[in-house]
């Protein structure tokens, strides 16, 4: 823990704020800028004496619950208040949970056209994708909303053309990745999927048991498309900053007999749109 560090931070953000702005009369004159050490420590529910020695630079650890209550008080951000957390020790919140696709994230999927690539959720749920993934994956159009996600595909055989090396390489991976979000059990979503998962595949059931907490980047797959044969594909996964969103690539190494297979898929979509 960074006492010093945690100790300046305070102070700054203390003096930020204005009493108006957490409806509190300024009293007409202050010899105080911001707001007085004793407001904040109200405000947090907190003793004065405590946060003074926070502010002091004292070698106190703050619980999580306490440094989320300063963040209130004092009107963080939640980058600000991730920040805190990181001082203490503790894991930054969770994004909120969605199922709109960010815009940023549609906006790189859009310059995305000659590669598979899709926009998921911290539950896996594909929120949005291009026509590369409908010819590698399938027409996800024609698929039902609760049917649009990548954990249902992997453990209800919706996987079936990967190589099983790889398959059970995702399912260690994703099932990590699922409980590293830190989502589990406050998001009622990520709770219903895991409940459902757990009953509907024992091979979830199992890796769900072991508790392991990951997080998935780039992972490497294996799969057999009944157009292009089979691929040997690259799946980088690139977070969206101040989301739970994820956008998922799938590249091929130049050169290769997949990156030409790509390519063949590209040229397919391109001339099925063209007769449309």
């Amino acid at each position: 823990m960074n006492a010093a560090e945690l100790a300046g931070f305070l102070r700054s953000r203390r003096a930020r704020v204005q009493p108006a702005d957490v409806g509190l009369d300024d009293g007409g004159r202050r010899q105080t800028r911001g707001l007085r050490r004793a407001e904040v420590a109200d405000r947090a529910g907190v003793s004065l004496d405590y946060y003074t020695r926070l502010e002091q630079g004292r070698r106190l650890r703050p619980s999580r619950q306490v440094v989320i209550a300063l963040a209130r008080a004092l009107q963080l951000s939640d980058g600000e208040c991730n920040y805190l957390l990181g001082l203490v020790g503790e894991a930054a919140l969770p994004a909120p949970g969605s199922r709109t696709p960010h815009e940023g994230a549609l906006r790189l999927l859009g310059q995305l056209d000659a590669l598979p690539a899709m926009v998921l959720n911290s539950r896996y749920d594909v929120l949005a994708w291009n026509r590369m993934t409908d010819a590698l994956v399938a027409d996800l159009a024609d698929l039902p909303d609760r049917e649009r996600n990548t954990l249902r595909w992997l453990f209800t055989g919706r996987a079936d053309a990967l190589a099983p090396p790889d398959r059970a390489q995702l399912a260690h991976r994703f099932v990590a990745d699922l409980r590293g979000s830190g989502r589990y059990p406050d998001d009622r979503g990520v709770r219903h999927l895991v409940a459902e998962l757990s009953r509907e595949s024992g091979e979830f059931a199992a890796l769900w048991a072991r508790h392991e907490v990951g997080v998935n980047r780039t992972v490497t797959k294996t799969v057999d498309h009944p157009v292009a044969g089979v691929l040997q594909l690259s799946c980088e996964v690139l977070a969206v900053p101040d989301s739970d969103q994820r956008v998922m690539v799938y590249t091929a190494v130049p050169g290769t007999g997949t990156d030409r297979a790509l390519r063949g898929l590209r040229e397919r979509v391109e001339e099925r749109t063209a007769g449309c």
